[in-house]
């Protein structure tokens, strides 16, 4: 609580005898708190409170008001213009009473505190003086805490939106409109959800939707690419172990499932991840209970599980490379995400979505595409999504032309315009740019492009392709974010 700061009370009474007796009694303290304003009636209180919003820390009211907005009424009124403002009544129906419903009644209804006040023979003070203010400072408290917490709230909740906002799913064709209406009605189970779709669809970018759309999107979003994690590593990062559990072990370390409880986890490539941890994983699944290295007793969580592939899943357990249980598991709520050569619709409104996206972003004003231009766009065939067209995009934009024409297209993708029908990607370098020639540095960085996206294309998983660049998979994670294909 801020010692400093003047604690403002707006007092609802229609006594001029009792509003006196309030002001004595708070006297001694009169640097730390005052009464703003006074007002007679409760419809006074309620439109002084809406019309300045903020204004009083604590509402000081006679149980016994006129008008007819009195009691618990005028109480839960208060609490709808500010739920963090407290609440003191002083009546003098209790005197010489006990009436415990009575008092419950009033803090039911929102009050902080309740008094009785002194009979009218005590001119000088409404109640006991010390209580009095110690009841004040305390409301004062609790209000503190309170607008923290509302604050607090109010930003996430913000930081949440803006997030969404960012990880929007565009389209207005069929599928996904569909897929959007699917990703709300499962957003807030709990099921696991098994989401599949050619590589490059955008299935992380529907988890984060999932999850920011749940009851859990104030809590952790954990997402872990088990391509990406060396497999002698797996289990001690997704699991955690204790001090001492290996040699090296210097100290413990929490798994990727303790960081996530009460969130979300996202395994992306699930089909990559060892045997012996597929059976770990079914643990958590079955009993929310996570087994760490060098520990004898099991750690609870409460994770979402959502797990995503561009592999045949079928496939893998017949082949015996997954466990058919742990499919089952993770199958209970499915989402397909249709390739983009499937809803070619939605090609016009991602480019347009991409170019303002990262024209903003370099700072360069939005250029236009001509007509034949966003045709060729249309019927390409797309082979890697959603990722390649933002690449693509990212490659024109590099050009620096403000109206981009088939030409700059057909570089960008590696294709001789003069191909007819059936356009599709080839492995070409072009040296030229809008700008004159590219730096040996910025060439560098299109070969290593071109060729990720060829390795990419050609293989079922990152970890696959990792392995015939000849790439450790967190270097080949690392390097394929410094690309922007990630």
């Amino acid at each position: 609580m801020d010692k400093n700061r003047t604690i403002k009370i707006l007092l609802i009474e229609d006594e001029e005898f009792d509003v006196r007796r309030v002001e004595n009694t708070i006297a001694p303290f009169s640097r730390r708190i005052i009464i703003s304003e006074v007002v007679s009636d409760g419809k006074s209180a309620i439109e002084l409170l809406e019309k300045k919003k903020n204004e009083f820390d604590i509402v000081i009211m006679d149980y016994q008001i006129a008008g007819g907005i009195r009691g618990e009424y005028l109480i839960k009124k208060i609490k709808d213009t500010d739920p963090s403002i407290q609440i003191i009544v002083i009546t003098k129906m209790t005197i010489n009473l006990t009436d415990y419903e009575f008092a419950q009644s009033l803090i039911t209804a929102g009050a902080f505190w309740y008094c009785t006040k002194y009979p009218v023979d005590i001119e000088e003070y409404i109640y006991q003086p010390t209580d009095f203010v110690l009841s004040i400072f305390n409301a004062y408290e609790k209000k503190e805490l309170l607008r923290e917490r509302i604050n607090s709230k109010a930003k996430i909740k913000r930081n949440v939106e803006g997030i969404l906002t960012s990880k929007q799913i565009i389209g207005v064709s069929d599928q996904i409109v569909k897929l959007r209406e699917q990703i709300k009605k499962i957003a807030d189970s709990n099921a696991p959800v098994l989401i599949t779709g050619e590589s490059g669809t955008g299935k992380e970018l529907v988890a984060y939707n999932i999850h920011y759309n749940s009851v859990r999107k104030y809590e952790n979003f954990v997402p872990i690419n088990c391509g990406g994690i060396p497999e002698q590593l797996i289990e001690s990062e997704l699991f955690g172990y204790e001090k001492g559990a290996f040699t090296g072990a210097d100290k413990a370390k929490p798994g990727l499932f303790e960081v996530g409880d009460k969130g979300t986890i996202f395994l992306d490539e699930i089909p990559e991840l060892p045997l012996t941890s597929q059976v770990k994983l079914l643990r958590v699944l079955q009993d929310g209970e996570v087994e760490k290295l060098g520990r004898l007793d099991k750690i609870k969580v409460d994770v979402r599980i959502l797990s995503a592939t561009n592999k045949n899943l079928d496939e893998e357990v017949k082949a015996g490379r997954f466990r058919e249980d742990l499919f089952y598991r993770l199958n209970v709520l499915p989402i397909y995400i249709p390739p983009l050569r499937e809803r070619k619709e939605d090609i016009i409104y991602l480019t347009d979505y991409f170019l303002n996206h990262y024209a903003l972003d370099i700072g360069k004003p939005m250029p236009a595409l001509t007509e034949e231009a966003m045709s060729m766009l249309v019927e390409y065939d797309w082979p890697g999504n959603v990722r390649e067209l933002k690449n693509l995009v990212q490659r024109l934009l590099f050009y620096g032309e403000n109206i981009i024409t088939p030409e700059q297209i057909a570089s960008a993708i590696g294709k001789s315009t003069s191909s007819s029908g059936g356009f599709s990607r080839d492995d070409g370098i072009s040296f030229k740019s809008g700008n004159g020639y590219p730096t040996l540095k910025e060439m560098e960085k299109q070969l290593r492009l071109k060729y990720f996206q060829y390795i990419r294309s050609k293989t079922n998983s990152d970890a696959e392709a990792a392995k015939i660049l000849g790439l450790a998979p967190p270097n080949y994670y690392r390097m394929c974010k410094e690309l922007g294909l990630k």
